[in-house]
């Protein structure tokens, strides 16, 4: 199953009186586990951003300048999105600013049926407590110590994490390869495998107790099906 968790920021508060994306954030989870394939895009809103705004992200008008608008990275964006489920936190608010500017693009929208929203789970997982992403990482012990201000991608990281407790732990699958993607505006990488365990771990069975197991398969006889598979311990080939 693939799902994209996301955070945006942006200018204020509603897209309908004026305010505008400022920043996507993006991270791909399959099967609950993060691939390391990301999408990161910031841009130029066409608009001065408030103070207030400029408080929480630190994104300047200056600094926004020379980005691509929407309509430019529209496309890599949605294409990066696909078919997958989309997870935000307070996801009406993200959904809100992202349809808008698909729509005010002449591009199809995102149904409410292909988002889930943390923070709904996290209030009905724990109710009356915090719920706020910070808390979030508080409660699950997830290391929050970058975030001095806002931002989409790292947000976006974070959200990964947090939701992986919320749907009941990291559960890991049997690939054995993770792929390592990490795209702005566009995307690069390719497939990476896991490191092996730099130091075996110490046989579990004492020498006394391989000896008691090697004398036990003698009482068995040639028909023992270890017989089919080993000889003195080592592979043979089989017909």
């Amino acid at each position: 199953m693939r799902e994209i968790i996301f955070d945006t920021e942006t200018t204020g508060l509603d897209p309908k009186t004026g305010d505008r994306l400022v920043e996507i954030g993006c991270v791909e989870v399959v099967n609950r586990f993060p691939t390391g394939r990301n999408f990161h895009v910031y841009i130029n809103p066409g608009r001065s951003v408030p103070k207030e705004a400029f408080d929480v992200h630190g994104l300047s008008d200056a600094f926004l300048a020379d980005k691509p608008r929407f309509d430019d990275v529209a496309d890599a964006f949605v294409a990066f999105v696909g078919d997958a489920q989309l997870v935000a936190h307070n996801a009406s608010f993200d959904m809100g600013f992202v349809n808008y500017e698909l729509k005010a693009t002449g591009r199809l929208t995102f149904g409410t049926e292909r988002v889930v929203d943390t923070l709904m789970m996290a209030r009905r997982k724990h109710p009356g407590a915090p719920a706020s992403l910070d808390a979030l990482c508080n409660r699950y012990g997830i290391d929050r110590s970058k975030r001095v201000k806002h931002g989409a991608l790292l947000d976006a990281e974070l959200l990964a994490e947090v939701y992986l407790e919320l749907t009941g732990g990291r559960q890991a699958g049997l690939d054995l390869t993770v792929s390592v993607q990490s795209a702005t505006s566009g995307e690069t990488g390719g497939r990476v495998a896991l490191r092996p365990r730099p130091v075996p771990l110490p046989p579990r069975l004492s020498p006394l107790e391989a000896q008691a197991h090697a004398a036990f398969i003698a009482t068995i006889g040639e028909k023992a099906l270890w017989s089919t598979y080993f000889d003195d311990g080592e592979r043979t080939e089989t017909a």
